[in-house]
């Protein structure tokens, strides 16, 4: 079994809150949009850090995390890209790497819109962490947490927390 912490788009910025709702996960997966190294080194201090480029990424960080990253976790096959679509609106380049290989698990930053869809025509999961950070648009920064064990996923949780810092937040578990 591991414990996996998953976000997106942090943008430099990652809060105590965050990492402290990842201190018991294994991995840290960051589906990209990481911003500088400070938020590397705060992720994979002490946890597997498993992460790709966004576009607001720099050319350092491109060459040390690609733009596409499989892995396996457990019996699980897992594909992350930042910039990937969801089921039914996938991204081209998504569609190649899928018909090169079956992915169970696509993970998408980008969007800054969580959400976490089975997708019954590809049996797959995707999972788009929504925006961990307080750059963007989105008004509710997110991340995920949850299991891995052989082919299954267990105990999803969702964090909510405000985009600024004063607000109030929640912890979801689904």
């Amino acid at each position: 079994m591991r414990k996996i912490g998953l976000l997106s788009d942090t943008h430099g910025d990652v809060d105590q809150k965050i990492l402290d709702f990842f201190q018991d996960c294994d991995e840290i997966w960051h589906a990209g949009d990481i911003g500088n190294y400070e938020v590397v080194h705060l992720l994979g201090r002490e946890k597997v850090l498993r992460a790709v480029s966004g576009n607001i990424d720099s050319w350092e960080m491109k060459k040390d995390y690609p733009l596409l990253n499989r892995f396996k976790c457990e019996e699980m096959s897992i594909l992350m890209i930042h910039i990937g679509g969801y089921p039914g609106k996938f991204e081209k380049k998504v569609k190649e790497e899928l018909a090169l290989e079956h992915a169970d698990i696509v993970v998408c930053g980008h969007s800054h819109i969580l959400k976490v869809i089975y997708d019954k025509k590809l049996q797959l999961l995707h999972l788009n962490p929504g925006a961990a950070g307080i750059v963007g648009f989105h008004s509710v920064r997110t991340a995920l947490r949850f299991k891995v064990e052989g082919r299954d996923i267990n105990d999803l949780e969702i964090l909510e927390l405000p985009r600024f810092r004063n607000q109030i937040e929640s912890q979801t578990k689904i």
